[in-house]
């Protein structure tokens, strides 16, 4: 297979999808003819900075070359976050990404988000070698701390869920429904919020301290940009960036620690195997994933991969919010099923929801549909060369699969069709990669409770 003059092997394509090009496979087809030199960096907070030397083709690959930069600043920038870029090398590919990254470009939603994010400019720099930055990395430890009286908080989109943790036991736990997205009032958070700690307070005789898992980007405690704010006016961004700590301190002066729900499925996972380089991806309304380096740290990273390219073909499928094409969140979310089920032969009423549409193709998987089936499978094959791409930039040992996709028969199928792959494909990665779904001793971890376990007492 060939493309923009780049040929790549992959043997084991998406049925449903044969002119899906893995970006991690035609990424290492690329950089086998690479020779001069190209060097990204991306700053984040506090003076962080993660860095990648790489290489680009000669000038017979312009398309080539810009494609393969570009969508490398992409995945690193949705990996890592940050609010600026230095990039060194090819001078006409940089001026192509600064015009791309720009508040008119075509990446106007990447800009948008960083900058609310880090609530300062967007910019990407041209720099000599010489003032090329250095790398400035450091984790954050988190999670495996059991001792004492926790609580620990899931705050989902439709309910949220508590537990009171005595020395690594949940001796209460309770889920209740609440209606974040539509309230444009915090304080109707706030309330939700405050209402669930004090609950798993009164079971116990003391709080220690206080985890809270949550959908978003956080920045510290902040909740930066969150689907359980989304409504509440810009504002108001002030009452809504320490609506966590406000919250604790209603408890009393005991640490409190906030994590994406992401990380804190990683760390579930790597609680209850007692392993570290593992990474969770939730397969739900979109795809969401965190990761456990071998420390069992957290890298302080995005891991936003929802938005970060897989698919490098131009006309693959349009994400509508970043309107972006090839990124994540269409190829392991309930919106790769519904994208598949019609090349499948499986009609889907226009009036159902997407979570209504991803139950139908599920009963008929139940069923043995071979439809049905075969979109399980491709999903599992997307996986498969995907892996190929997160294993270039991310430690991993071991896949954690999990979300409403991945359950039932459907769910099974995209594990073993992604361990055919890897097998037949990718036969080291294959030997140093688990990819699993949760266990039961994962399961009886859970959210929850690994979220009770993120801060240190004081």
């Amino acid at each position: 297979m060939n493309y923009l003059g780049i040929s790549y092997d992959v043997k084991n394509a998406p049925k449903l999808e044969p002119e899906f090009i893995p970006f991690g496979v035609w990424r290492k087809a690329f950089l086998e003819g690479a020779t001069v030199p190209f060097s990204v960096a991306v700053e984040r907070e506090d003076g962080k900075k993660t860095v990648l030397h790489t290489f680009l083709r000669g000038a017979d690959f312009a398309e080539a070359n810009y494609r393969y930069a570009e969508r490398t600043v992409k995945f690193l920038l949705w990996s890592v976050g940050g609010f600026r870029v230095y990039l060194n090398g090819d001078d006409a590919v940089i001026a192509r990404i600064q015009k791309a990254y720009t508040p008119q470009g075509d990446r106007a939603f990447d800009v948008q988000f960083m900058q609310d994010v880090y609530e300062r400019p967007f910019e990407i720099l041209s720099v000599s070698k010489e003032d090329f930055p250095e790398a400035n990395e450091a984790t954050v430890a988190a999670g495996g701390h059991m001792e004492g009286c926790r609580i620990g908080f899931d705050a989902g989109g439709s309910d949220r869920k508590v537990s009171a943790v005595i020395d690594g036991v949940p001796v209460y736990s309770e889920e209740v429904v609440w209606h974040p997205k539509t309230q444009a009032d915090p304080q109707y958070q706030f309330d939700g919020i405050v209402d669930s700690f004090k609950t798993a307070a009164s079971k116990m005789p003391r709080v220690d301290a206080i985890g809270v898992s949550s959908a978003g980007v956080f920045i510290g405690n902040s909740p930066m940009v969150s689907s359980l704010f989304i409504k509440v006016p810009r504002n108001r961004r002030e009452e809504v960036k320490s609506i966590f700590d406000r919250a604790a301190k209603e408890i009393g002066d005991v640490p409190i620690v906030v994590a994406n729900d992401g990380d804190v499925t990683a760390l579930a996972g790597a609680m209850s195997m007692e392993r570290g380089c593992v990474m969770g991806l939730a397969m739900g309304t979109s795809e969401a994933v965190g990761y456990v380096n071998a420390d069992g740290n957290l890298l302080g990273w995005f891991n936003e991969l929802a938005f970060a390219p897989v698919d490098v073909n131009e006309t693959a499928m349009q994400d509508e919010w970043s309107t972006d094409y090839g990124v994540g969140c269409k190829y392991f979310s309930q919106d790769a099923v519904i994208k598949l089920a019609p090349r499948a032969g499986i009609a889907l009423a226009e009036e159902l929801t997407p979570a209504e549409k991803l139950k139908v193709v599920q009963k008929l998987a139940n069923e043995n549909d071979a439809g049905a089936l075969q979109v399980f499978d491709d999903i599992g094959t997307y996986l498969a060369h995907t892996l190929v791409l997160y294993s270039q930039f991310y430690d991993l040992k071991c896949l954690l699969v999990l979300g409403r996709v991945a359950s039932g028969v459907g769910g099974d199928h995209v594990i073993a069709q992604c361990n055919k792959v890897l097998s037949e494909e990718y036969p080291d990665l294959a030997a140093t990669v688990t990819v699993m779904l949760p266990d039961e001793k994962t399961r009886r971890v859970g959210q929850s409770v690994a979220a009770a376990s993120l801060p240190e007492l004081r």
